[in-house]
């Protein structure tokens, strides 16, 4: 088989690998040549043994999650003196978007096939680059900082077509879902563990990762009398809306499998969520039992009897943890007037409460209403020396700022799209098996969509790359089911895979 440039694979596979070789050793290499030739080699495998590799999609797919979800970000750094934090899930991630751009160019078994949700996607990425053109001056003072935003934004996307083209059968997507479930269930084992012992276990991975270095301990906050926990996560709301996303797909299978050890998982996450003391989890719990209630009323209502006991559960598990979201609910003088005041001891122009800056954000948008101030040049953070807008923990709202009006719509179109096309799919009288995974997914979504009102969802890592791979899952599944014909004509491949035990 020849490659694109006319010569057989084999012998391009060696010239490439004899080049970036010849070039390193011309001189010393520093952790950049290091990077690039890692990232050559890779190449090379594919160019040199494609297709007579079969490459297991649904284990890239698992090693990302594992990577995300484990290793917590901003925490642990690889060895090297790169520009950038060279932390272990960007090289994951950019080693699996390879083998898969290299398999696309390479391999004719693998395609990249179009997916429910091209159209508002395609959108959201030309508003994004509407915003970087149609900002120059801003763009070219916050540089590296849009760079950086945009290369995060565009992993995301990659990840979801990665997810949405690959996965071909059913037992992937629950192979997925079932490693998901379980290692949220891990995480909600180790936050009440946190919560006791004030013991973070992920911040001593380098203990038996040596290679990853430790980059230090994130501060504690408290919610009344209680700590609030981090986990894996960057801050203790991701923590919470990261384990709520999960919680409906083990519901799902603790509903369907009938094992009571996906019901102890259910359990589990739910506890590691409520330790987070985050409100946020709750508003988004909130939208996940609404979802359920819409699409299985039955069978939920069912469930209101274990509401006690999960009470009490919740009471000698982690005392303290219901009276403080209690006072985070109705706090003296009321919710609203809490989230209208100023942060203290910050200049007022960049200070938070998610009421007080509704309007004068809205006033900002209006100036670029279309497509918004330049994705990436509102800089925030309390650590940020280049810090030039305030945290409005309100993503939608910053979506607003970022790509506009337009931008907006377009994220709008993409939850609708997602949410109907899967509310359809699980009331489909033909998705009688498929019905209780559909309606899952669609718990997730509309939870990640509403807690994005009250949190900056994309500002951390392990959210945003839950809800692309979820969405990604969510495509394949429903091209796999029928419930949405694929556009190449081909037949859905409805087969049940090999799951986790």
């Amino acid at each position: 088989m020849r490659s694109l440039l006319g010569v057989p694979q084999r012998q391009l596979a060696l010239l490439v690998g004899a080049g970036a070789l010849a070039a390193l050793s011309l001189g010393v290499p520093s952790a950049r040549d290091v990077t690039v030739l890692a990232l050559s080699l890779a190449v090379v495998a594919l160019l040199a043994l494609a297709p007579s590799i079969t490459v297991g999609w649904d284990r890239l797919i698992a090693l990302i999650l594992v990577v995300v979800l484990f290793v917590p970000i901003g925490r642990y750094r690889l060895p090297g003196s790169l520009p950038f934090n060279f932390e272990l899930y960007r090289l994951v991630v950019a080693l699996c978007i390879l083998v898969w751009a290299a398999s696309l160019l390479v391999d004719p078994r693998v395609r990249l096939r179009s997916t429910a949700f091209d159209r508002p996607l395609a959108l959201i990425v030309a508003c994004v680059l509407a915003s970087e053109v149609t900002n120059p001056g801003r763009v070219s003072a916050y540089g590296s900082h849009v760079i950086k935003s945009v290369t995060f934004f565009l992993s995301f996307v990659l990840v979801y077509y990665l997810t949405a083209t690959t996965i071909q059968r059913r037992g992937s997507v629950e192979f997925l879902l079932k490693l998901v479930t379980a290692s949220g269930a891990a995480i909600g084992v180790f936050a009440v563990v946190e919560l006791r012992t004030h013991y973070n276990v992920f911040d001593h991975l380098h203990a038996v990762l040596p290679f990853l270095s430790f980059e230090g301990a994130l501060p504690y906050a408290m919610l009344g009398g209680n700590l609030r926990v981090v986990g894996p996560a960057e801050q203790p709301i991701a923590l919470g809306a990261a384990l709520i996303l999960t919680l409906p797909v083990a519901v799902y299978f603790a509903r369907t499998a009938g094992r009571r050890r996906w019901w102890l998982a259910a359990v589990l996450i739910l506890l590691g969520a409520l330790a987070s003391g985050s409100r946020t989890a709750v508003v988004m719990l909130t939208a996940e039992v609404i979802v359920f209630l819409l699409l299985k009323p039955t069978e939920t209502k069912k469930l209101w009897p274990a509401l006690i006991p999960a009470i009490a559960l919740v009471h000698f598990a982690m005392p303290g943890t219901i009276g403080s979201f209690k006072e985070a609910f109705f706090p003296k003088g009321g919710l609203i007037a809490q989230q209208s005041r100023f942060e203290a001891n910050y200049n007022p122009l960049l200070a938070g409460g998610r009421i007080r800056l509704i309007k004068p954000m809205l006033s900002e948008a209006s100036r670029k209403p279309f497509f918004g101030e330049g994705y990436g040049t509102r800089i925030t953070g309390f650590n940020q020396p280049d810090r030039n807008a305030p945290i409005l923990d309100d993503q939608w709202l910053n979506n607003v700022l970022d790509v506009g009006f337009v931008g907006l719509g377009a994220w709008v179109w993409l939850m609708v799209r997602a949410v109907r096309r899967l509310f359809r799919a699980s009331r489909a009288p033909d998705q009688v098996d498929d019905g209780w995974l559909f309606a899952a997914l669609a718990a997730s979504v509309t939870s990640c969509a509403v807690g994005m009102f009250t949190f900056d969802a994309f500002s951390f890592t392990q959210v945003p790359f839950m809800f692309w791979v979820f969405l990604g899952l969510s495509a394949a599944l429903l091209r796999i089911s029928g419930a949405w014909p694929a556009s190449d004509g081909s037949t859905p491949i409805y087969v049940r895979g090999p799951s986790l035990p």
